[in-house]
């Protein structure tokens, strides 16, 4: 196994929990409002400008830390089905953190994506003082095909759009400032390593957090506003939309399924397919330097909780099924009583109110 690299764990795990002293462990999704004063604090080896972005601009930390949150929940999410569930609670998942598997590629590279989703989010909000909207681009956005161009415009906003041919449009609207939320993410994810032979640890991890952040910036949308007389569309303000957060992890998804083994080079300083007959991955491919356990047991050195316990589905033949989840072992069937919302109604302006109810359920529990 390569050698795990401090700086890059250290932050990420003080990212995604301020309160990591003595094995306390921040809960992902806590009510508790971040502190990022004691992010800085505890991250001794920060140095330069990540130093002087703890001093200088606290709130944009805090951003940042939100972002990182943001991202393990959607892993959480696209990973409810898989047999390690991406369950953050416990010691567990720092074990999971040091391994080059591809688990840990996926989860560096969502945290990087949420990181500069969520500054870039917070800019377009006017929630940080030192960014705003992204400024008016001088060229035109893409063009659909099969559209004429036309004299005196510079051409429509592109695929999604329905702007009409005969109408003019210019860039305008409070634009997502991607390129703003890239650099914080990158300036504060990226831990500086010092790159010495064999460091491919850091070279795969910093790889996967710039696939995850390319994730956003190459998926942002044009979005246009109609202007013009008695609801005429003569001319169209466009602007650039950071995609849903939940695009973003359906995409990296797939470049989990599609991940690259990877080995590096002899002077260590670059990566190569770890197999003759593979294509050099793409800057979007997710890569990996180790095989995954099977996650199936229980494990404290690799940090596998196991599936005993885990509710899946009889039925499914998929992930979600019992035979795959529960790793052949077999499953049993638990009669529990669970509390939901129910007779939900909304109320003028803007509350939905709802009764707690009392509902049993039959769930087929992992042997």
């Amino acid at each position: 196994m390569l050698r795990p690299a401090p700086t890059r764990l250290g932050l990420v795990l003080l990212l995604l929990c301020p309160a990591h002293v003595g094995g306390l462990w921040w809960a992902v999704g806590s009510p508790l409002v971040m502190d990022p004063t004691s992010i800085c604090r505890k991250a001794r080896r920060l140095a330069g400008r990540q130093a002087e972005l703890c001093q200088a601009e606290p709130e944009l930390v805090a951003e940042l830390a939100r972002g990182a949150r943001l991202g393990v929940r959607e892993c959480q999410f696209q990973f409810r089905f898989r047999r390690w569930n991406c369950s953050s609670h416990s010691k567990a998942f720092g074990r999971i953190l040091q391994q080059d598997i591809r688990e840990t590629a996926f989860v560096f590279a969502i945290t990087a994506a949420g990181a500069s989703h969520a500054v870039t989010q917070a800019c377009s909000m006017g929630e940080l003082l030192q960014c705003g909207c992204q400024a008016p681009r001088g060229r035109a956005p893409p063009r659909p095909p099969g559209l004429p161009h036309l004299s005196g415009t510079p051409g429509p906003p592109g695929p999604g759009s329905s702007l009409d041919g005969n109408a003019a449009w210019e860039w305008g609207g409070c634009g997502d400032d991607v390129d703003f939320g890239d650099e914080k993410s990158r300036l504060f994810m990226d831990a500086r390593h010092k790159r010495g032979r064999g460091d491919i640890r850091a070279l795969v991890q910093l790889h996967n957090n710039e696939a995850g952040r390319l994730a956003v910036r190459s998926h942002t949308r044009t979005e246009c506003k109609c202007h013009g007389l008695s609801g005429s569309c003569a001319l169209r303000t466009c602007w650039q939309k950071l995609p849903p957060f939940r695009e973003v992890g359906a995409r990296l998804l797939e470049r989990f399924h599609g991940a690259s083994r990877v080995m590096g080079t002899n002077d260590g300083k670059a990566l190569l397919p770890a197999g003759h007959t593979l294509k050099p991955p793409d800057r979007a491919d997710l890569l990996y330097a180790a095989d995954s356990p099977d996650f199936c047991s229980a494990n404290r050195r690799t940090g596998s909780p196991g599936t005993r316990g885990r509710a899946c589905n009889s039925s499914a033949l998929d992930l979600s099924g019992c035979d795959l989840l529960c790793c052949g072992r077999g499953h049993r069937q638990e009669s529990v009583q669970l509390e939901e919302n129910c007779f939900c109604r909304f109320h003028w302006c803007c509350v939905v109110q709802c009764h707690r109810c009392r509902v049993r359920k039959e769930l087929s529990l992992c042997l």
